[in-house]
């Protein structure tokens, strides 16, 4: 288990692969001007939900960040409800694709794409 030393939000081996995967698929791969933004939107069956997009638009108050080769955008709100969150990838036979390692969340759902706080 990695300690957080700052706020920030984190990526696995196993989700950078499947990014790097996903990028190249789209073309995208080595362009600097693309990045994963990652935010937090209502709904979903406990309140808040996790969504992931390829961007190359920052918008003023995007919070940036680097971890294990992968730049990750958010705006600021989103930030409040993902700081050292961490995104993982699951291949198993229970449950296929991403999902969030959240710290933050008092409780998520048996899909795993929605939470609350």
């Amino acid at each position: 288990m990695n300690v957080a030393l700052e706020n920030s939000i984190y990526i696995s081996d196993k989700a950078r692969s499947k990014v790097d995967q996903l990028m190249k698929d789209a073309g995208i791969l080595g362009d600097p001007a693309y990045f994963l933004r990652v935010s937090v939107v209502g709904g979903g069956c406990s309140g808040l939900s996790y969504k992931l997009d390829f961007d190359n638009e920052s918008k003023p108050m995007d919070q940036a960040f680097e971890d294990n080769g992968v730049k990750l955008v958010t705006d600021l709100k989103s930030f409040l409800y993902l700081v050292n969150t961490t995104l993982d990838f699951s291949d198993g036979l229970n449950g296929k694709g991403f999902y969030f390692s959240n710290p933050n969340a008092s409780r998520t759902c048996g899909c795993g794409e929605s939470f609350a706080v």
